[in-house]
């Protein structure tokens, strides 16, 4: 039986696909431009979060059932091996070298990983009382060890609490009751997001040396220990947890602002998967090759975001998702036992 889809999520996930195609497109170019640096940390701050607590808000907390450990397989896993063998086969064309280490991801491949890990431990997080406060102390207490990639370790572990968070919206209703809500309503709530939103835009703009000295960056990519970018004082962990409040405020002011209803974009937000595993290797050459890459003028990295967001719309249609379905979306039933060989 088939399940109905909800506009305001698919929205959500065509939008935050979106900025994350954004976000790496700027990437290398906010070493020497303000204006990129002050899109990229905007982008930065929430937008991995709210892809994380999508992810969190559709899985369910309860033991998994055989549809759903088949899904880590399918959805995940595979897909996962399928692009890391591929990234080892392109990085050798660039630079000559070949490597193939499935136990450390390639570029953004480390969000399967962590989406795969997260699926298998929400059940037993959620059987313990506060699970989201536990998961916020296990990601401020990861900074103060030496974690690495393996695994994707350091970012499971430190974008747990948005994981956790998603879930835990579902378990407050606060999705149906959003949609419920009469237009006065948005409109206020709505009013109030956009206060937000531009509050933190304002703020990012108007510091951008002091968000270089405290290298926010390394804060809010959730990818390596504290002391690894320079901060050894007790109270690092405050930064990362302030950098989640203003995440979880933001995740909260971007639901808030996409539309509720359908769009024009609405169907692309069943492709994300596509566009999280096909955009890279886009940008990869031109990042490599310095289109995207040193000092730029404001128009060049406007242009740059605008075409991002034209390369996003363009991996989510039909014949993208057709072209490479065999790869995202490997048909895999001939690998799993029949219920009644399961029984056995």
């Amino acid at each position: 039986m088939s399940t109905q889809r909800v506009a305001l999520w698919d929205n959500a996930r065509f939008g935050a696909i979106a900025l994350m195609v954004a976000g790496h497109t700027l990437t290398k170019m906010v070493g020497e431009n303000d204006a990129a640096f002050t899109l990229y940390v905007f982008i930065y701050a929430f937008h991995v979060p709210v892809l994380v607590a999508v992810s969190g808000y559709f899985t369910k907390g309860t033991a998994p059932d055989d549809n759903r450990i088949r899904s880590v397989f399918t959805d995940i896993l595979v897909p996962y091996l399928i692009f890391e063998v591929i990234w080892s086969v392109v990085l050798f064309l660039y630079n000559g070298s070949f490597r193939l280490d499935v136990t450390r991801a390639s570029w953004t491949l480390w969000f399967l990983l962590a989406l795969a890990i997260w699926r298998i431990i929400l059940p037993y997080l959620v059987a313990l009382k506060y699970p989201l406060l536990i998961s916020i102390v296990i990601s401020i207490a990861a900074g103060y060890f030496p974690i690495d990639q393996t695994f994707s370790a350091a970012r499971v572990l430190g974008f747990l609490p948005f994981f956790v968070f998603g879930w835990q919206l579902r378990q407050w209703n606060l999705g149906e009751r959003w949609i419920a809500l009469g237009s006065q309503s948005v409109i206020r709530w709505r009013l109030a997001a956009t206060t937000f939103m531009l509050a933190v835009a304002v703020a990012i703009s108007i510091s951008v040396p002091f968000w270089r000295e405290v290298q926010i960056r390394s804060f809010i990519t959730y990818d390596a220990g504290y002391s690894s970018f320079g901060y050894d004082q007790w109270w690092s962990g405050a930064v990362r947890l302030a950098a989640m409040v203003v995440a979880a405020g933001m995740i909260m002011a971007f639901l808030i602002l996409i539309p509720r209803e359908q769009t024009w974009f609405t169907q692309f937000g069943q492709a994300t998967m596509y566009v999280y595993l096909l955009h890279t290797f886009v940008l990869y050459p031109l990042r490599e090759y310095g289109v995207l890459d040193g000092e730029r003028p404001f128009w060049y990295i406007l242009l740059a975001v605008v075409l991002s967001f034209g390369l996003t719309v363009a991996l989510s249609t039909k014949p993208v998702v057709k072209l490479f379905k065999p790869l995202v979306q490997p048909n895999l039933n001939w690998l799993f036992v029949t219920p009644r060989d399961a029984s056995r």
